[in-house]
């Protein structure tokens, strides 16, 4: 298997190089350029080499999680906690900290909702962001008080 893709790759490469000197020069106009067939099948063979990547990710993820119990429970126990943030910071954001009638005469219409939402999403920002910078803080006095 690993030499199939070792050649796969080889032979993208080739072809990668060989469009590349086929693609437009750069006194050819955008118009023209766009349509030239070089380069919408590097377009075509970038889009597949990140579909490929993306899948290949997400599946050796996968894999690894379900791959222990104990993984598996922390991705668990992360996820529940992300989750009471989300709760957490909706029930203390407020959708009536905006002037929506004022917000409508200048064209943006918004509903209470969306102002809550918004402002739900900027807590879990900031909750996250504090919580982050006591986990480097909390090592740090640590190691000044152990030496």
């Amino acid at each position: 298997m690993h030499k199939i893709i070792k050649i796969v790759l080889i032979v993208l490469g080739l072809l990668g190089t060989l469009l590349w000197f086929l693609l437009p020069g750069s006194d050819v106009p955008a118009s023209e350029a766009s349509q030239n067939s070089a380069m919408n099948l590097m377009f075509v063979m970038t889009y597949v080499l990140l579909a490929i990547a993306i899948i290949a990710s997400l599946l050796f993820a996968l894999a690894k999680l379900f791959s222990s119990p104990e993984s598996l429970k922390k991705t668990l126990l992360t996820l529940a906690g992300f989750v009471v943030v989300v709760v957490v910071a909706y029930v203390f954001a407020s959708g009536s900290d905006v002037d929506i009638a004022g917000l409508a005469k200048n064209g943006i219409h918004t509903t209470e909702g969306t102002v809550k939402a918004i402002g739900a999403g900027l807590n879990v920002f900031l909750i996250l962001t504090l919580v982050a910078v006591v986990l480097m803080v909390i090592p740090g006095v640590k190691g000044l008080f152990s030496k």
